[in-house]
């Protein structure tokens, strides 16, 4: 295994990958490696190191060192993003004194805030570090600290966490517990990046793409990350084409029903799609409120059914057209058939796109995890046996 150059290849592959790669080095050079990486990329890969060598690494990490906080906090949480915080003074510190006691750090860490905390370490204000430059130098903090300052809390989702910090875009928040004792800070830049990669993840786990998967993972890891879900796909393919496969009397009757198969199928798919890709946002930014989720779905059936009868009709002129032309005994029954299918199927793609992120939630997994397999596989059994079933029955086959 190639020992990395830098901790910039750490960044190139998954956790898992980058925990391999430390597992090559000493214990001084992993953690100097780690100190390199933003705290939470570093607390990933320390997950995913043993217990006995997670312990060394502590061991021989500094105070200094971000992952030393976040290793506690759960994933995709911002204690994960915890670095200490590099300035911390009493009310009654003068600016003469937090101005002389600065100068040694500033040299190696950005200093955006000075945090005002008591003798507990409870929060009590912040100070902008150039603020310092134009106050008095006798002034105490307590004269011109910002009091009770916002913090976050360290259990809070990133993007919860967005929420919150959206309208105010500080370089830096402090992060505080439930009692309101100073744990460290989070920097904006950080929680931004932090919260770009969760949504751009969302994306890829609704096809059964792990989050952790990047550019650089080996592709024999891609390969089993991704192919149980390829498995699930297939499987519940073999489920669509049964469906198919038990008209097929009905098919052989009418071929033109097969030209339309496809039609059908997508049209669904990407009715579901719609309402999935709306209800994962509501999700995600909290907008869907809990009791919301019914009138989210029957919102969804009603677009699906509107939707399904516009599309529906142009796709019923289609198959009459066709049928016509092919001088098919039965073009009329063909294009209600069509229309009706394309109506009913669309409402029930509109259910289950809202509904499966619903489901998945609350059976504790991510609303995204493999969501689009799921639907697509449900409005293809449904769209498709509800076609070729109306067909069998109003053409007596």
């Amino acid at each position: 295994m190639p020992i990395p150059a830098s901790a910039a290849e750490l960044l190139d592959i998954d956790a898992q990958a980058a925990a391999a790669r430390l597992a090559t080095l000493a214990d001084g050079e992993a953690a100097a490696l780690l100190r390199q990486l933003p705290p939470g990329r570093a607390v990933a890969i320390l997950d995913r190191v043993g217990a006995e060598r997670r312990a060394r690494l502590s061991a021989v990490a500094t105070g200094a060192d971000a992952w030393l906080l976040g290793q506690n906090w759960p994933e995709g949480s911002v204690g994960r993003l915890l670095e200490p915080a590099p300035a911390t003074f009493g009310a009654d510190a003068t600016v003469a004194e937090v101005i002389e006691r600065l100068r040694p750090v500033v040299s190696h860490t950005l200093v955006t805030y000075v945090f005002v905390v008591d003798a507990r370490q409870h929060l009590l204000g912040v100070v902008a570090f150039r603020e310092l430059a134009f106050a008095r130098a006798t002034q105490r903090l307590a004269e011109i600290m910002l009091a009770q300052p916002f913090a976050l809390q360290p259990e809070t989702s990133i993007i919860a966490a967005m929420r919150e910090v959206v309208h105010r875009h500080y370089p830096v928040y402090p992060v505080c517990n439930a009692q309101g004792e100073l744990l460290g800070l989070v920097r904006g830049a950080v929680l931004f990046e932090e919260q770009a990669f969760e949504i751009s993840a969302q994306l890829g786990a609704t096809v059964g793409i792990e989050k952790e998967e990047r550019l650089g993972t080996a592709w024999t890891r891609s390969l089993r990350l991704r192919n149980p879900w390829l498995q699930l796909n297939l499987l519940t393919g073999f489920i669509t084409a049964s469906v198919v496969g038990s008209f097929q009397d009905t098919i052989d009757h009418v071929v033109l029903l097969a030209v339309f198969l496809p039609v059908i199928s997508d049209q669904c798919n990407n009715t579901g799609c719609q309402a999935l890709a709306v209800t994962l946002r509501g999700l995600t930014f909290g907008e869907l409120k809990r009791g919301r989720g019914l009138a989210l779905m029957a919102k969804e059936a009603w677009l699906g059914f509107l939707n399904g009868v516009l599309t529906g009709a142009v796709a019923a002129l289609a198959m009459f057209g066709l049928a016509s032309y092919q001088h098919n005994p039965q073009p009329l029954t063909l294009a209600g058939i069509t229309f009706t299918a394309l109506a009913g199927a669309s409402v029930l793609a509109g259910v289950v796109g809202s509904g499966v992120p619903q489901i998945l939630k609350r059976l504790g997994a991510d609303p995204a995890t493999a969501s689009s397999i799921f639907l697509t596989k449900a409005t293809d059994i449904t769209s498709l046996g509800l076609f070729l079933g109306l067909a069998t029955w109003l053409l007596g086959r």
